[in-house]
């Protein structure tokens, strides 16, 4: 069995759809998307779908719920974790966490992400 996609309800379609675009690199692939929804691929072929079918200005999650990207070494979270930082996104410093550098932020769109090397 092959997980073909996640959907996630975030409060700005677009906001989210470029943030992942530009920090993670996700594509995509020609679907310019709208309010309501867009479809965004990674390398591997995850399909991530961003979703406000009802025009929600906030969305609430478990307070443990989020995504995660894996950076390919902890040189490189800290890296991410700078970027977003010189870039006005409230990120605290990343810090050894169940066995990984990491760190966690609240990303446009009111959604959770961890970062992890």
């Amino acid at each position: 069995m092959i997980l073909n996609h996640v959907n996630l309800a975030v409060s700005d379609v677009q906001k989210a759809r470029e943030f992942l675009m530009k920090y993670f690199g996700l594509d995509p692939k020609g679907l310019p998307g709208n309010d309501k929804v867009a479809i965004l691929r990674d390398e591997q072929g995850m399909v991530l779908t961003l979703t406000n079918f009802e025009g929600a200005t906030e969305v609430k999650y478990p307070s443990s719920f989020h995504i995660g990207f894996i950076q390919e070494s902890p040189a490189k979270v800290d890296e991410m974790n700078a970027r977003l930082k010189a870039d006005g996104y409230e990120v605290d410093p990343p810090s050894r966490q169940h066995g990984s550098w990491t760190f966690y932020f609240v990303a446009p769109g009111d959604f959770m992400i961890e970062v992890l090397g």
